[in-house]
């Protein structure tokens, strides 16, 4: 874990509450997918843990949802001001896990965690295959970008106005042959692609967290190998240990 200054490249809205914030800094502390940064605000009190989309050196790219007053200061920084992060938190996905047809799913705003995922599987020579499961078709983001990796991308909406209609297990008949399953969402709908699939996978779960490294054990859930913290163990658990 390192404490790091970063400064705010860009923001982009990509969905009425959705954002993309780009920034500069070290890196280096974050090496592989599935990490996440916890972010300090001023003003407020305990830090923001948000999920790492996508990182080259020297730069981060943030995807968060405005649910409340923290994010919604967030989303009104500009380009040139500084953030406060800690970075190189959770264990993050195995790469070297997943066979030859590795499947990718992901619910609203877990999604964005499975893009460096993506870019890194590819680059390994893997078939790739990558759902998104949203609310509405109002409400979809990152479907361009996932496109562009070469991956083969599904989507679905709970409402039918774009892609399959229903959850994201609705689309798993239309992902063809898959060996081992990344995923990142509500709950609900991790427990869905569990009692879904019988293959192997890594699920990562979104904990409320309090420190974000470990120190107050605020994120601690029970597995089958005994307490894990969130934030420090997780937050990818592997599909043999989840206790639900």
């Amino acid at each position: 874990m390192q404490q790091i200054n970063y400064t705010i490249d860009s923001q982009r809205k990509l969905t009425d509450e959705v954002y993309e914030i780009c920034l500069a800094g070290d890196t280096s502390a974050i090496t592989t997918p599935g990490q996440f940064v916890n972010l300090r605000l001023e003003g407020f009190y305990l830090r923001r843990p948000l999920a790492v989309c996508d990182k080259v050196e020297g730069h981060l790219v943030l995807i968060y949802k405005t649910i409340g007053r923290g994010t919604d200061a967030l989303a009104r920084m500009n380009p040139g001001e500084k953030l406060d992060l800690l970075v190189g938190l959770g264990n993050g996905y195995d790469v070297n896990a997943c066979g030859d047809h590795p499947l990718l799913i992901g619910g609203g705003v877990g999604g964005p965690s499975l893009y460096w995922l993506a870019t890194e599987l590819l680059a390994m020579g893997k078939d790739v295959t990558v759902i998104l499961g949203f609310t509405t078709k109002d409400l979809i983001f990152y479907e361009d970008e996932f496109r562009r990796t070469g991956a083969k991308v599904l989507i679905t909406t709970d409402d039918g106005t774009a892609g399959t209609k229903g959850i994201v297990c609705d689309a798993l008949p239309e992902a063809g042959d898959y060996d081992y399953i990344y995923a990142c969402g509500p709950v609900p709908m991790l427990h869905d692609i569990y009692d879904s699939t019988t293959c192997g996978g890594e699920y990562s779960f979104a904990g409320r967290m309090g420190c974000g490294f470990g120190a107050c054990r605020g994120c601690s859930v029970q597995t089958k190998n005994g307490v894990k913290r969130i934030c420090k163990e997780g937050p990818v658990l592997l599909r043999e240990e989840i206790l639900w």
